[in-house]
């Protein structure tokens, strides 16, 4: 079977909008096998996902992976929790930085790499309204001046 090359499953498009992110950590998911199938099938949701950190462990919250249609009974859960893997020194820098006040851990997307499912993972600092309003301009102006030049160079 050939090794696919980062396929994207899913992203989670909001997070760029919400959060600076600060750190990014790619991490393993500990997965059942109908899960990988269904995931190879594109049946995965990280909108409403959560990163928390317990008893030394990652863990994500609300990743919804839909039961593999012709599985049977070894469906699990599509919400339950699931663990992430991790170096142990990661997991200690990810514990330090977020007992600091504003910062959170977020799921950003989910890929193949080769044949394994891989959650990319980032240390996120929480935007004001202020920001966002910001970004939102600074993109604005950015179309408005590609427009610009498309219209120029006709």
């Amino acid at each position: 079977m050939a090794k696919e090359k980062g396929r994207l499953i899913a992203n989670n498009k909001k997070v760029h909008h919400d959060y600076f992110l600060e750190e990014i950590y790619e991490a393993g998911i500990s997965l059942v096998g109908t899960e990988v199938k269904s995931l190879r099938m594109g049946k995965c949701s990280i909108k409403e996902a959560y990163v928390r950190l317990e008893n030394g462990e990652v863990m994500i919250y609300q990743m919804h992976i839909s039961p593999y249609e012709m599985g049977n009974i070894m469906n699990k859960d599509p919400l339950r929790p699931r663990k992430l893997l991790l170096h142990k020194y990661e997991i200690r820098k990810l514990i330090g930085k977020t007992m600091e006040a504003g910062y959170t851990i977020v799921p950003v997307e989910v890929y193949f790499s080769g044949s394994r499912v891989k959650l990319k993972i980032a240390l996120a600092k929480g935007k004001k309204l202020y920001d966002k309003r910001h970004d939102i301009a600074k993109k604005d102006m950015k179309r408005e001046a590609e427009r610009d030049f498309k219209v120029k160079m006709r």
